[in-house]
């Protein structure tokens, strides 16, 4: 499955900084756009994959398909 979230980037000094206003606390940087971008989408996959543990632990593994 592929989800599409919104990059908010902006240069801070020499670096560029970018997050995703759909998954609150995420954010990342560095020296170009690309790499800002390609460390934010990381980023984002980390913390979905961590927070769908989360909400899986403590369901009753019948429901979990």
């Amino acid at each position: 499955m592929r989800n599409k979230f919104t990059a908010v980037i902006e240069r801070d000094g020499d670096w560029f900084v970018a997050w995703s206003p759909e998954i609150p606390g995420v954010n990342r940087q560095g020296r170009t756009v690309e790499v800002c971008r390609e460390n934010l989408g990381a980023a984002n996959q980390l913390i979905l994959e961590d927070r769908r543990e989360d909400g899986l632990r403590g369901a009753p593994a019948d429901a979990i398909r």
